[in-house]
C-alpha cells in the first residue's frame, strides 16, 4: 500500500463528506445515527477528532520500525473496551459542542483533514509513526484507518441524513483491498454483491443472512473490530 495511494484516498474522501455536509440544515445536525448515543453532528465531530490526531504523531520522535499493519490496528483489545468508547463517545460530543453551529463544525473539519493531507504529503514513503495506543505504524497503514474512519463513517452519516452515499470509488477500493485477499476479490464477484453492499455488510451495517453466511466465510474477510 503505497503512501500516494492512500494519501489521495483520504483527501478524496474527506473533501467529498465535507461539500456533503455543508448541505445539512440545522434541523438535521440533530438526527441520530446508527453510532449510538451521537448525533449527526457529534459523528461528524467524530471523524474530526480520529484524523486530527495525527499532527501531534508526526512532530513527535519516529519510532525506528513499523510493527503494527491497519488490519492489526483494528484488533479487538483494550482500545474498544467500554471505557475507552466511553472516552470516545465523549470528546465527539465535547467537540461538537463547542462549535457554535453547524457551518462552524464542518468549516473545522475542513480546516482539519486539510492540514492532515497537507502534512502526510510532505512525508517520505516509509515514515513511521506511534499512534495513541502505542502501535508503530507506517504513516500509510495509519493513514489507511484514517479512509477507513471516514468513509464508513460517511456512509452512517449519508444513511442518517437519507442521502445517497457519496464515498469515493478510490476510499472504496482500499477498504475493500483491506478486507479482502485477492482470492476473495474474486469470490466476491461469483456472489454478485456489489462493492457497496459487500462494505455494508462486512463492516455491520447491513445483516447477514444465514443463507449468505457460508459464502461469506468462503471470502476470508478480515473482520475489523470497529468501536
Amino acid at each position: 500500500m503505497t503512501r500516494d495511494r492512500v494519501v489521495e484516498a483520504f483527501g478524496l474522501e474527506a473533501g467529498q463528506l465535507a461539500r456533503a455536509m455543508t448541505e445539512v440544515s440545522e434541523a438535521e445536525w440533530r438526527l441520530p445515527t446508527r453510532c449510538e448515543p451521537w448525533k449527526v453532528c457529534d459523528l461528524l465531530a467524530h471523524v474530526r477528532v480520529v484524523i486530527a490526531w495525527l499532527p501531534n504523531m508526526l512532530t513527535a520522535p519516529a519510532p525506528t520500525r513499523a510493527e503494527v499493519s491497519a488490519a492489526e490496528y483494528y484488533r479487538p483489545d483494550d482500545r474498544f473496551a467500554p471505557e475507552t468508547n466511553a472516552a470516545r463517545i465523549s470528546l465527539a460530543q465535547a467537540h461538537a459542542a463547542e462549535q457554535l453551529s453547524g457551518t462552524a463544525l464542518v468549516e473545522d473539519f475542513k480546516a482539519t483533514w486539510q492540514r492532515v493531507d497537507r502534512l502526510c504529503r510532505a512525508e517520505p514513503e516509509g515514515r513511521v509513526v506511534c499512534t495513541r495506543h502505542g502501535d508503530p505504524m507506517l504513516l500509510s497503514e495509519f493513514l489507511l484507518t484514517r479512509v477507513v474512519e471516514v468513509a464508513l463513517h460517511g456512509l452512517d452519516l449519508a444513511d442518517a441524513l437519507g442521502r445517497e452515499p457519496w464515498l469515493t470509488s478510490q476510499a472504496a477500493d482500499l477498504v475493500q483491498d483491506l478486507l479482502l485477499d485477492p482470492d476473495g476479490v474474486a469470490a466476491l464477484e461469483k456472489l454478485g454483491w456489489g462493492q457497496l453492499l459487500f462494505l455494508r455488510k462486512a463492516t455491520g451495517r447491513e445483516p447477514i443472512t444465514r443463507e449468505e453466511a457460508l459464502d461469506v466465510d468462503r471470502l476470508g474477510i478480515r473482520w475489523l473490530a470497529l468501536g
